[in-house]
This record gives C-alpha cells, structure tokens and sequence, in this order.
C-alpha cells in the first residue's frame, strides 16, 4: 500500500502481482473480452479488497487471543459462543469500516486503543484508495489525448508543414505530452493495466507516429525543427527505457520496445508510417497501407 499510493515512483508488490496477473489472464481469454478493457478495473478491485481484507485479518489475529475475557458483550450474547476467529473478523471489520456497531467492544486499557487506530487505518485506506482511483483516471486519459492527436496528425503533415516554426512548436509540444507519459507510467504504473480498444485512442498502436515525425524532421533545413526533433526522440527513448524496464522486459532498443508495447496489448505494427501519405494509400509496392 506504501509504495503503490505514497510512494508511487516505486511499484507496489501486491499491487504489481495482482495487475500483472490480471493481464495475463485477460490476454488468454477471447479478445472481445480484452477488448472490452475489464482487466484494468477488475485488476484495481481485486487489489483494493486484498488491501482490505490483510488489513482486517491482521487485526483480528490481535483481537482473537483476547476474547472473550478482555470484550464486552451486548446484552443476548453469550461471550463463550462468540469468540471464535470469525467473531474476531466481524469485530475487525465493523471496526475497519468505522461502523461502530458496539455488541462486541474491547473492554481493557491497551485493546481500547487498538480498536480507534484500526478505524483510522479504515478512514486513511478508503481515502487512500480514493485518492489513488483518481489520480489513474486523468492519466489515462492523457494517454488516449496523446493518441488520438497523433491519429489526427498520420498523414496529415507534409515534410514541406513540418520544416517551419509551426512544425517546431508542434514536435515540441509532442515531446512534452511523451514526457508526461512517461511521469504517468513511473507515477501510477497500473494504468499500463488499461486496455484501449479503440486505435484511435491507443497509445500502443499510435505511438509509431511521433517515432515517424521525429524521423522526418531529423533532415529538416530549419535548425529549430531538427532541435525540437532530437528533444522528442529523447523524449520516445525515455518512455521506452520505462516502459521496458518496467512491463516489458525486452532489452531492444526504442523501436523494439514499441512494437512489444503494441504486440503486449493486443495490436499489431509493421515499418514506420510514411507521413507524406495519407491513410490507407498504397506503397510503392502496390500494398496498402494503412494508419
């Protein structure tokens, strides 16, 4: 819990192997359920309720020993019938949930306190996980902006469009996005956990894009553009180095990374896009070739 929600530059255990796993499930399943994203969502659920569930058994192995000598009981309950590890749970429970329900209370100095430090450890993990819930959300949502703006920009910039101040305030705006990307996936590294369904708004199939622009301002005349394009293929290299030492685990080089990040969530990617083209146009081999 400390390091997926506090500490979030470092990737939680539990968190990473509940995810992963999620994953990998969804991806031996049929692919209209992949595609449906449900590996995400259900991921975070399953690890919010582990969370809680530790949190509660944990408490209850303290409060189990105790009973029923140091509880006080309700009156209609009789103390030997309910002080089994199940009546431990349930008055962890009710203490984690902040419901204060009171047929079964501690009754001695030390265990009194126990109790109100469980409440609060059930306040700050609901506002935690809160918290945590909507600090994923607008990261990907990010990730899809990125995406479909690079959609919007396949084959709808030319060398000549590109080769001016305009086409370095772009690439430069394009490597800052990639940079927040980047910050996203070392920040909250489940979102990777997230399906796109739709090409337009995956960042796996689309990300070939921004590698194909920085590729064609390489060789522009304009020196801000050719600097604006290495500062955005440092900025590709960088998502790619996080990315692969994070999820992927490949070892290849920027391209390589990329095709394993698309292949990784289901899309399949060829040669980089050639941008004087518009989609679905025809290479000169005859083939189409498609965004």
């Amino acid at each position: 819990m400390f390091h997926t929600i506090w500490h979030p530059t470092r990737h939680g255990g539990l968190s990473k192997l509940m995810m992963t796993g999620m994953w990998r499930l969804s991806s031996r399943l049929s692919t209209r359920w992949r595609a449906s994203g449900l590996a995400g969502p259900l991921g975070m659920v399953c690890v919010v309720s582990v969370w809680a569930l530790t949190v509660a058994v944990g408490w209850a192995l303290v409060y189990w020993p105790h009973m029923p000598e140091n509880f006080s009981y309700s009156a209609g309950l009789v103390p030997a019938e309910h002080a089994g590890p199940m009546d431990a749970l349930y008055v962890s429970l009710v203490t984690l949930a902040t419901l204060g329900l009171g047929d079964i209370a501690p009754a001695t100095g030390w265990l009194r306190v126990v109790g109100p430090l469980e409440a609060l450890v059930g306040f700050a993990l609901l506002s935690a996980t809160v918290a945590w819930i909507l600090g994923i959300y607008p990261a990907l949502a990010r990730r899809r902006t990125l995406a479909l703006r690079l959609s919007y920009l396949h084959g709808g910039v030319t060398s000549q469009a590109l080769d001016s101040e305009g086409g370095a305030a772009l690439l430069d705006s394009l490597a800052s996005a990639v940079s927040v990307i980047t910050v996203d996936f070392l920040q909250y590294a489940e979102s990777y956990y997230f399906y796109d369904g739709d090409e337009n708004t995956s960042l796996p199939r689309q990300i070939g894009h921004a590698a194909g622009l920085a590729e064609q301002a390489a060789s522009a005349r304009h020196p801000g553009v050719r600097l604006s394009a290495a500062l955005l293929r440092r900025a590709l290299d960088d998502l790619a180095a996080i990315l692969d030492e994070r999820f992927l685990h490949t070892g290849a080089a920027t391209a390589g990374v990329f095709a394993s990040y698309a292949s990784d969530h289901g899309d399949r990617v060829g040669s980089p896009p050639d941008l004087r083209r518009g989609p679905g146009t025809s290479s000169p081999g005859g083939e189409e070739r498609r965004p």
